[in-house]
């Protein structure tokens, strides 16, 4: 399949695809970019996640629970359809940093665990710096994020709890997105710190060829190769190539393995085939009642 018909074919999908493909295959010009950018909360998978937000602010039941369903979850797969930032979604964050915040200034969503996750916090870092939320609201967050720096540069989720020697490949990638999602949008406060932070997590990226431990050179584990989506807070080699390409950085021949591997899954069609997303998605709509019309629209895409 030639270039041409791909893009044609991605413009078919759902109006969040179709303003990734203009603003990120054909650099299409913001006179296109920013009504087509506004649809997203009008139609298609982003009109149905906000359609279910409860009138009290949230999805699910609350911040995290049910899991995948959650007001947290929700919110992640919002700012990854590129979805504006509207009233409900200023509601939602609002009590998010009203109810959930721990007494280390960081976002907890637990009610049995004292200790607040770091991947969680990178999520949020994410989507609330997307979503523009006002510096002053996040700072506690952004010192929290700089608290749990390891020492070989990157975050592990078990370092405030059971006290992590070695950092995870699944935190440092929430973890990046979350600080590159608040520096692209221009924040200032920690700034520095955080550009230094980046850098730091990035190289343990890099260290392990994006799969492979850094001692025995062996793969971590097999599913950083599957191109799943939705990813939740699960690493994988395309989600870090896509943070290395939106971070700007340049190639690094400890990323020519991965690419290799990703550029072999695909298909005679010039297209890729995602092995969990069916499998998942059906669980997640099926929870929200939504079965039916999105996997309908998974099946023609």
């Amino acid at each position: 399949m030639e270039r041409y018909e791909i893009i044609n074919w991605l413009l078919e999908g759902d109006v969040s695809i179709q303003y990734q493909t203009h603003r990120d295959l054909l650099k299409s010009e913001a006179e296109l970019l920013i009504p087509l950018k506004k649809r997203i909360a009008t139609e298609g998978w982003g009109y149905e996640f906000l359609k279910r937000q409860h009138p009290e602010g949230y999805w699910g039941r609350a911040f995290y629970q049910p899991k995948w369903t959650s007001t947290n979850y929700t919110l992640l797969d919002l700012r990854n359809l590129c979805v504006p930032r509207t009233t409900e979604i200023t509601k939602a964050l609002n009590d998010i940093i009203e109810t959930c915040k721990g007494t280390d200034g960081s976002i907890n969503g637990f009610v049995s665990v004292p200790e607040s996750d770091m991947c969680i916090n990178g999520m949020f870092l994410n989507y609330a710096c997307y979503f523009g939320v006002e510096e002053e609201k996040i700072k506690s967050v952004v010192d929290f994020v700089i608290s749990q720096q390891m020492k070989d540069g990157a975050f592990n989720c078990l370092l405030n709890r059971y006290g992590a020697k070695h950092s995870s490949m699944h935190t440092t990638i929430n973890t990046l997105e979350g600080i590159m999602e608040y520096l692209i949008q221009g924040y200032g406060y920690r700034r520095k710190e955080l550009i230094k932070i980046e850098i730091e997590a990035r190289e343990f990226l890099l260290q392990h060829h994006l799969f492979r431990s850094d001692r025995t050179g062996e793969i971590i584990n097999p599913a950083m190769l599957h191109l799943a989506y939705p990813t939740r807070w699960k690493y994988d080699i395309l989600r870090a190539l896509e943070y290395f390409r939106k971070a700007e950085v340049s190639c690094d021949e400890r990323m020519q393995e991965a690419l290799d591997i990703v550029l072999k899954k695909r298909t005679n069609d010039g297209r890729w085939k995602v092995p969990a997303h069916i499998q998942v998605l059906q669980c997640i709509l099926k929870w929200n009642r939504l079965e039916k019309s999105a996997v309908g629209i998974l099946s023609e895409q």
